[in-house]
């Protein structure tokens, strides 16, 4: 028994020590557009190092994807305008062990979200989850809080 509870505190330790090693490959900033009386687009941006990916808000596939999700805090200030949009460099492809064809993104990723704002500065916060993969595996997802500030 106590080699098994060895082994898999060796394994345990390997994993978090491999993941340290990675590092985060994301770099994100958020931005505010003014686009009308009162409406503005919310947009994160995200910067992938070279070689990873981000799957796709619909990343087709079997349905085992980590889609990136925007969660935002309820304001009576902020109403939010139609769904969170996507732009980037999109592939869609087959990956081993998955089954059926998987749209993701590399490079430079804006994630687009309208809103119609009642009064000034008004701050938009939330959270967001997403999982980014390399050609080997995907790490684990990673959420993160995010402000909108709309001065």
């Amino acid at each position: 028994m106590k080699k098994i509870v060895s082994v898999i505190a060796i394994l345990i330790w390997a994993c978090l020590s491999g993941r340290a090693q990675t590092g985060d490959p994301t770099t994100w900033t958020y931005e505010v557009k003014k686009k009308g009386a009162n409406e503005y687009q919310l947009i994160a941006h995200l910067s992938l190092k070279m070689g990873w990916h981000i799957w796709s808000l619909k990343p087709g596939g079997d349905g085992f994807q980590i889609v990136p999700a925007f969660v935002f805090d309820k304001n009576a200030a902020v109403e939010l305008k139609g769904e969170m949009t996507e732009k980037g460099h999109a592939t869609t492809t087959t990956m081993e062990g998955v089954d059926g064809k998987v749209t993701y993104l590399s490079g430079q990723v804006d994630y687009i979200q309208n809103v119609k704002v009642k009064g000034k500065g008004v701050k938009v916060t939330g959270k967001h989850t997403y999982q980014v993969c390399d050609d080997k595996s995907c790490l684990a997802p990673v959420d993160k809080d995010f402000v909108f500030e709309i001065k």
